[in-house]
């Protein structure tokens, strides 16, 4: 891989840590438009825009797929989700993050957070953990800013423009979804790192072919110097 220039991180399960709040917020919205969906169905989908997974569930489980309907679950899903990103304590960097980006920067190399959440929900975690503030990250980008989201690479395109990085094969990109995966793949990243602590096994992950995977975030500036 030619030398890093910008490393592409995934927010909840990569970065963040915020228990279930996001497999719970979405269990209680599906249930309201009599949808019993599967937690594990429900975790296989993370890292998809939110909008997506909600129409994906629905049709499994052949309910009323229509735009209105979807609408309305992800109305209520956002509202669960904006109110414990604001209070849970459970919300947190991923043990790591803040001394990974540091460590980044000081290399030279930029930073960004990708993610299959919309602006309103990105911007309250950023503000909470203070990655708002200049120089924390260089950019943020989220699905409902681009045409297409995960899988495919538009986020990491989108990250790239806005960091003035041209070449894919200098992009890094982290995360610990399939759909994290796949999308670096797509994007042609240099390197695809998946994270064993988020919401999917080192099994599951080593399916999607990454380029390596890393038990800890720490680990991800060794992995990067040796390339």
């Amino acid at each position: 891989m030619t030398t890093a220039k910008l490393v592409v991180f995934d927010v909840a399960g990569t970065t963040v840590f915020d228990g279930d709040i996001v497999i719970d917020a979405m269990d209680e919205a599906l249930r309201l438009a009599g949808a019993r969906v599967d937690r594990n169905a429900v975790r296989a989908l993370m890292g998809v825009p939110k909008p997506v997974a909600i129409r994906t569930l629905l049709v499994r489980h052949q309910a009323d797929a229509g735009d209105t309907v979807v609408d309305q679950v992800h109305h209520a899903f956002l509202e669960r989700v904006l109110d414990r990103y604001r209070r849970a304590s459970t919300v947190r960097e991923m043990e790591g993050a803040g001394t990974v980006f540091a460590a980044l920067h000081e290399r030279g190399i930029k930073v960004a957070l990708d993610t299959g959440f919309s602006r309103p929900i990105l911007d309250v975690l950023l503000h909470r953990l203070g990655w708002a503030a200049p120089g924390v990250i260089d950019c943020s980008v989220t699905s409902d800013e681009v045409a297409n989201g995960r899988p495919a690479p538009d986020l990491i395109w989108r990250a790239m423009q806005l960091t003035g990085v041209a070449d894919a094969r200098t992009v890094v990109k982290v995360g610990d979804t399939p759909a994290d995966i796949e999308s670096g793949r797509a994007a042609a990243c240099g390197c695809v790192v998946g994270v064993a602590y988020g919401t999917h096994s080192r099994s599951e992950l080593e399916r999607c072919r990454p380029s390596a995977i890393i038990d800890r975030l720490s680990n991800l500036i060794a992995l990067v110097e040796a390339r």
